[in-house]
C-alpha cells in the first residue's frame, strides 16, 4: 500500500499487529522487507508501520534519482506519521534510519513519542566517525564511476567489512544492488551520513530530544560507531546505551529493544503473533 511523503513521492509501507504507532525506518540500501520478521515480534507489542524509503525497493523507483537530502527523509517520515497514525510513535531507526528518526524527533517532537537508535549514522558528531566517513563516501562514488550498480556493495565493504556482503544470500544481494540508484541519490544530497555536508546536530538539538531514547551499539562494531553513540548518549536527556553481540545490522526486535517498546508503551507481548 502506498501512501504520498513529501514532494509527492508515493511510499510502500505496511502495517503489523495493533495499538500504539510504532514506526521503522531501515537503512542505505535496505528496505523494509529485512525488517519483517522483526515486525512480527514487534507486532505483539503495538501496531508496526514500515515503509520503503524514497527509490527502495517498492516505493516510486525512477531511473536516475535526483539528489535527496535529509529534510527529503524526514518529511517522508512526517508525512507518513501523520497520514496513518493518531498519536506519536516510538521510532526505530538502524544506521541511516536512524539518522533520520533523530531529525524527526528535533523537527517534530509532536510525533515521536520515544526512539530507539541502532547504531545511527550521524557521524558528523565525532571527528573520528566523520573522517572515517569521507573514505567510505569516496569508494561508494569511485565504485560507482565504474558501475553505478556497484554502489551498495562498495558501501558494504568499505563501511561493514567485506565478508559480511560475501555471507549474504543472493536474494539479499541482489535487493540491497538495486538500492544503488538511491544511495547514490543520498550521497549526493545534503545532510544525510555520506553526504558531503552531513548533519551535525548541535548540543542544543540533542538536548531539546526530551523523550525516552534507546542507543544501541553492536559489541563487534567498528569503534567510531560506538563513539558515536557514547556521544549521543552524552547529549540526549533520555538516552541510556545498551551494547549487544554482532555487528552493526542490530536485530530490530533484539530482546532490549523489545523490553525497552514494552516500558514505553506500557504493554506485554501477546500470547499469538503479530
Amino acid at each position: 500500500m502506498a501512501v504520498v511523503g513529501g514532494e509527492g513521492w508515493a511510499l510502500h509501507h505496511e502495517e503489523h499487529g495493533t495499538g500504539d504507532p510504532i514506526l521503522g525506518i531501515h537503512g542505505s540500501p535496505s528496505a523494509a522487507v529485512f525488517w519483517s520478521e522483526a515486525a512480527q515480534e514487534l507486532g505483539r507489542l503495538g501496531r508496526v508501520i514500515l515503509y520503503d524509503r524514497r527509490g527502495y525497493l517498492r516505493s516510486e523507483i525512477t531511473p536516475a534519482p535526483p539528489p535527496c537530502d535529509l529534510a527529503d527523509q524526514v518529511a517522508d517520515a512526517a508525512a507518513l506519521l501523520t497520514a496513518l497514525a493518531d498519536s506519536p510513535a516510538v521510532v526505530i531507526g538502524r544506521s541511516t534510519g536512524g539518522l533520520i528518526a533523530l531529525a524527526l524527533a528535533i523537527e517534530h517532537p509532536e510525533l515521536v513519542r520515544a526512539l530507539v537508535l541502532l547504531e545511527p549514522a550521524v557521524l558528523a558528531v565525532d571527528d573520528g566517525a566523520r573522517t572515517w566517513a569521507v573514505g567510505v563516501r569516496r569508494a561508494v562514488l569511485a565504485a560507482a564511476d565504474r558501475d553505478p550498480s556497484d554502489a551498495a556493495r562498495a558501501m558494504f565493504d568499505h563501511a561493514l567489512g567485506p565478508q559480511l556482503w560475501r555471507g549474504l544470500p543472493q536474494e539479499a544481494r541482489d535487493l540491497f544492488t538495486a538500492g544503488s540508484p538511491a544511495l547514490l541519490a543520498e550521497l549526493r544530497g545534503h545532510g544525510l551520513d555520506l553526504s558531503a555536508d552531513p548533519f551535525q546536530p548541535t548540543d542544543e538539538q540533542l538536548a531539546s530530544v526530551r523523550v525516552p531514547a534507546l542507543v544501541v551499539s553492536g559489541a563487534d562494531s567498528a569503534r567510531e560507531l560506538h563513539a558515536v553513540n557514547a556521544r549521543l548518549v552524552a547529549g540526549l536527556p533520555g538516552a541510556r546505551r545498551e551494547v549487544v553481540p554482532g555487528g552493526h545490522l542490530i536485530d530490530p526486535a533484539h530482546p532490549v529493544v523489545r523490553e525497552f517498546v514494552a516500558e514505553v508503551l506500557g504493554t506485554q507481548p501477546s500470547a499469538g503473533g503479530a
